[in-house]
C-alpha cells in the first residue's frame, strides 16, 4: 500500500468552525504561539451514523481511559462535512470532550488529501498522528473498520514515545558538539597559547 503524500510532512494549516459556531485554527494555537503536543485528527463521514458515533466515543472514552493519552496529554480533534447545528447535536448527545469541526467545503478533507470511499458514495474514514512538532507521522484510511482508529492511535503514539523529538536531537548534536571541542587536542594547545600570551602581557 502506498504511503500517504504527506507523511514526514508538516501538517496543513487551517481554520474551520467548530460545534459552537467559533473559528478552530489548525495546528491549535495558545496565545498565539503553537501548542506542542500530539495530534490525533480524525476525518469521519458523517455525525450521528453508527459507526462514527461509535468511533467519536472511542476516542472519547480513551482519552480518559488510555494510559498512553493522558501520558503525551494527545489533543484529539474530529472533522466531518456535517453543518455546525448537526455537529452541536452530535457533540451534545454524546458528551465529546474534543473540539468536533464542521468541513462543509472540504477545505481540510482537501488539505490531507483525504478523498472518497465506498464507491464515491462517502468520505473516506482517515486518522492522522501529528507529532509534538507539527509532522505527520502516520495515517490510517479505514472507511469500514470504525474500531481500528484508536488502536491506530495507542500504537503510534508508542512510536513516538520511543522516538526522540527534533527539538532533543537538536540538544544532543550541540552536547555532543561542545563536548568535540573541548576534547580537540588543537583546541587545547590554542587555550594554552592564549594563556601563555594573556601572561607575558599582564607581565
Amino acid at each position: 500500500m502506498t504511503p500517504h503524500p504527506l507523511i514526514n510532512e508538516p501538517a496543513p494549516e487551517f481554520s474551520l468552525p467548530d460545534a459552537d459556531g467559533h473559528m478552530f485554527k489548525f495546528p491549535p494555537e495558545e496565545q498565539g504561539v503553537r501548542v506542542k503536543k500530539p495530534i490525533a485528527l480524525f476525518f469521519y463521514p458523517e455525525a450521528g451514523t453508527f459507526g462514527c458515533t461509535r468511533e467519536a466515543c472511542q476516542f472519547r472514552d480513551a482519552l480518559v481511559e488510555k494510559e498512553i493519552f493522558k501520558r503525551t496529554d494527545v489533543q484529539v480533534i474530529g472533522i466531518s462535512p456535517d453543518p455546525v447545528p448537526k455537529q452541536k447535536q452530535f457533540v451534545e448527545s454524546q458528551n465529546l470532550t474534543y473540539p468536533v469541526l464542521s468541513d462543509e467545503k472540504h477545505v481540510a478533507y482537501q488539505a490531507f488529501h483525504v478523498g472518497k470511499a465506498l464507491l464515491g458514495f462517502a468520505d473516506a474514514r482517515t486518522t492522522f498522528v501529528i507529532d509534538n512538532e507539527g509532522i505527520i507521522r502516520d495515517s490510517l484510511s479505514a472507511t469500514m473498520n470504525y474500531n481500528a482508529h484508536v488502536k491506530f492511535v495507542v500504537k503510534a503514539l508508542g512510536k513516538l514515545e520511543s522516538q526522540p523529538s527534533v527539538e532533543s536531537l537538536s540538544e544532543t548534536h550541540d552536547a555532543d558538539a561542545g563536548a568535540a571541542r573541548s576534547n580537540d587536542p588543537s583546541s587545547s594547545q590554542i587555550r594554552d597559547e592564549l594563556g601563555r600570551v594573556a601572561y607575558v602581557a599582564g607581565a
